[in-house]
């Protein structure tokens, strides 16, 4: 997958995972996109371990994959941190 669709997906999916998990976090674009890009691969991970392919390019089930991620990874974020939702 290229350099250009991990970003779109990225930002797309750190985005959505932002609007379900409230509260202070990474700000901007490009807290998004790091988010989702971390959250694709820890998405990817997760849904590998239950049999299914995990990112796979830019359509819908990647970003689905990457959302997943991402909103682990900001629950993850806040049980670490300690910042609780707004």
């Amino acid at each position: 997958m290229g350099i250009l669709t991990w970003i779109i997906v990225g930002i797309i999916a750190g985005f959505l995972a932002r609007l379900v998990i409230k509260g202070e976090g990474p700000g901007g674009i490009i807290g998004d996109l790091i988010i989702g890009i971390i959250g694709a691969l820890i998405g990817g991970w997760v849904f590998n371990l239950f049999g299914h392919p995990g990112v796979t390019g830019l359509n819908i089930g990647s970003i689905i994959v990457a959302f997943v991620g991402g909103v682990i990874l900001l629950l993850i974020l806040r049980l670490v941190t300690g910042k609780r939702t707004a």
